[in-house]
């Protein structure tokens, strides 16, 4: 064992795409030492400029491996004591004498066999080309050619290192030497700084102004950032930015910043927009008001950072003066929807106008299934239509022009701005949640409308045009769309039927097949609820297709799976269920005066008190049904269901299957893996 040290030298990394890969660099390392027998426990180290692998210690060879051959059996590789062809061929493919050839038991026959050892391969012939394989692994999304190379990466590679034990490797990757240089922080040096052990490069890096472990540019970074809090202000500590701002510097100095207080008439999202997607500072604030500062985390090693804060305030400066010059020229225009009669949303969908006529529609439509859960549903109504038709007014804004992530959330203070109704500025503003996967949600039941009619028109839109997710790729977030729909139905408790829904919306759209619509919203729910499949499956098998009904049946069909003795009772009920299989649950007639023993009295008495009960959830119906298993248990024990009478067989058959019907209203039990 010896210490590998490799050092990939390339111009400062993309910190988005290469924060996205991160995860996956280390192991994709490890997984191609284990398939070539060279797996060792390492380290990963980044900075901006540099991808680092550590092993204090590294395999200098392979381990050893053996490959097995099998071959024919005994007496078809051998007659009379004589080898056949099959013995000679067998020694041919070894590559060894007949001498040499054993046999080994494999199943009932002896067949030939032959085990060869194989020596592994001293590391440093492979390494090279594993630190290849290894590069080309890295899936960074776009990856770019440099000079008159052919091969590509994220970045320009513009010098390597692989140090092994006390031997610098010579390589040739990406049309770069290996060497025993490396570079340190460009404020202090743009020389390649020779090594000769690796004890030494760390010393180099420290000494050099580059901190090369992650977590010690983070810890640095909070230490700055407790000494400006110290000043009574709070730093949002946004953890993505966090991410970006480590990944891209090597010596991250948090510094504070200040712009003028006028730019504070601003709505805040466009200043911390301004800050941090645009110049990744972190904003400040005091008793949660935004105040008129900032920090800057600066990748310059020096002892004035005076320059640095000026020249970062300037460029905000700008930025701010832009958007406050925005921000006055969209109030004095307003919200107005006129000019997206000229805006096309898709070819063949018609403009945003048009898309929002279509929403307008789909909102009634919900409004009328919920109207009685507003105190004012005629002064509802109109404010419904009022929040549809402005809803899109602010894409026409210089501000949402210029800072597109701020669609909505613009409207929402343009709208408070020339006196709309508080319930429709909030809609204009929540209209696009829940936009992620861990996203709020809509706060109000009149904003949930509106944001469900957007993204129910948006799915009947596309799926009329054929524009459905192929694969993982999914353009228009159709997924995102139907995951947002099931989200806030469940969460305000919203009656949506995904098997009728489609058709009663449908008069705007072309024809197109509603249950490939359906089948996409069942996939969905699959992957909206973490539990055992089977029990999602055995509800949807019940028919039910309202998501408020499905959503309240899953979970309480989850509770009862969960018992700890379900899986004794459960056997009962499997049973019941497969011996009525082929039994048409439409055409069931149970006669009393038909039954020969008690046990069948005692079990149809029982199971009608259980269906004349009117139950508050659907966990208590289960149960209740769930305790029919000693009657029936009685019933099977006692009772010849598959009785020489085709009469009496069939009444027999037809009191299991009313049990087995009666759970088939909330899930087919048979569908449950346990």
């Amino acid at each position: 064992m010896a210490s590998l040290l490799v050092e990939i030298g390339v111009e400062e990394l993309p910190a988005i795409p290469f924060l996205k890969e991160l995860p996956n660099i280390k192991p994709k390392w490890e997984r191609i030492l284990k398939e070539n027998s060279l797996f060792s426990e390492g380290e990963f180290f980044y900075t901006p400029r540099r991808l680092v692998l550590w092993h204090k210690e590294f395999p200098l060879t392979q381990e050893k491996t053996y490959q097995e051959f099998f071959g024919a059996p005994v007496e078809i590789a051998f007659k009379d004591g004589k080898p056949t062809n099959a013995a000679l061929g067998f020694a041919r493919k070894c590559n060894i004498s007949l001498d040499e050839i054993s046999t080994i038991k494999r199943g009932d026959k002896e067949v030939l066999y032959y085990k060869r050892e194989i020596e592994g391969k001293e590391s440093k012939e492979l390494l090279p080309s594993l630190i290849y394989r290894w590069l080309k692994s890295l899936d960074f999304g776009k990856s770019m050619r440099w000079g008159e190379l052919r091969e590509e990466f994220i970045r320009p590679i513009r010098w390597i290192v692989i140090h092994l034990g006390e031997e610098f490797l010579k390589a040739s990757l990406f049309g770069v030497e290996s060497s025993n240089t490396t570079q340190i922080h460009r404020s202090i040096s743009l020389e390649p700084i020779p090594f000769n052990e690796a004890k030494e490069y760390f010393e180099i890096l420290k000494e050099g102004g580059v901190i090369l472990y992650p977590e010690a540019r983070y810890e640095k970074i909070d230490i700055g950032f407790s000494q400006i809090e110290q000043e009574g202000i709070v730093i949002e500590k946004d953890r993505d930015l966090l991410a970006e701002v480590v990944a891209i510097t090597e010596f991250p100095t948090p510094l504070k910043g200040e712009f003028e207080e006028r730019f504070l008439k601003l709505p805040p999202e466009v200043i911390i927009t301004s800050m941090k997607e645009h110049q990744r500072y972190f904003p400040l604030f005091k008793d949660g008001k935004l105040v008129n500062g900032f920090v800057v985390v600066s990748n310059a090693y020096t002892d004035d950072f005076s320059p640095i804060v000026q020249g970062n305030e300037k460029v905000l400066k700008a930025r701010l003066s832009d958007a406050l010059f925005f921000w006055e020229n969209d109030l004095k225009r307003g919200l107005d929807f006129e000019g997206l009669k000229e805006v096309v949303f898709l070819e063949g969908l018609g403009t945003l106008f048009d898309k929002e006529l279509r929403e307008l529609k789909i909102a009634n439509h919900l409004f009328e299934k919920y109207k009685d859960r507003f105190l004012e549903p005629g002064k509802t109504k109109a404010l419904l239509e009022r929040a549809i038709m402005l809803s899109y007014a602010d894409l026409l804004s210089e501000m949402v022009y210029e800072f597109t992530e701020l669609q909505g959330i613009m409207g929402y203070y343009y709208a408070l701005a020339q006196g709309e109704d508080e319930q429709v500025a909030l809609a204009i503003k929540e209209q696009y949640l829940p936009n992620k996967e861990d996203s709020e949600l809509p706060t109000t039941l009149f904003s949930a409308i509106v944001a469900m009619s957007k993204k129910l028109d948006t799915l009947m839109s596309l799926f009329s045009i054929n524009k459905l997710p192929t694969g993982s790729k999914d353009p228009f977030a159709l997924r995102r769309m139907a995951n947002g729909v099931i989200k806030i139905a469940l969460e305000y408790q919203l009656s949506l039927d995904i098997s009728k829904l489609w058709k009663e919306i449908s008069s705007e759209y072309r024809e197109f097949d509603f249950k490939k619509l359906e089948e996409f919203f069942i996939e969905r729910l699959y992957q909206h609820y973490s539990l055992n499949p089977s029990i999602i499956k055995a509800v949807l098998e019940s028919g039910e297709r309202d998501l408020v009904k499905l959503d309240r049946k899953i979970k309480a069909l989850e509770k009862i799976v969960k018992e700890p003795n379900f899986k004794e009772i459960f056997t009962t009920f499997k049973r019941l269920a497969n011996i009525v299989k082929d039994v048409d649950l439409k055409e069931l007639e149970v006669d009393p005066n038909l039954f020969e023993s008690e046990y069948e009295k005692r079990l149809w008495e029982t199971f009608n008190k259980v269906k004349s009960l009117e139950f508050e959830s659907y966990e208590e119906q289960l149960k209740a049904l769930f305790g029919l298993k000693e009657e029936i248990d009685n019933f099977f024990d006692n009772v010849l269901v598959n009785a020489p009478d085709p009469t009496i067989r069939k009444n027999r058959k037809h009191l299991i299957a009313s049990i087995y019907k009666e759970f088939k209203k909330i899930a087919d039990i048979k569908e449950i893996s346990v």
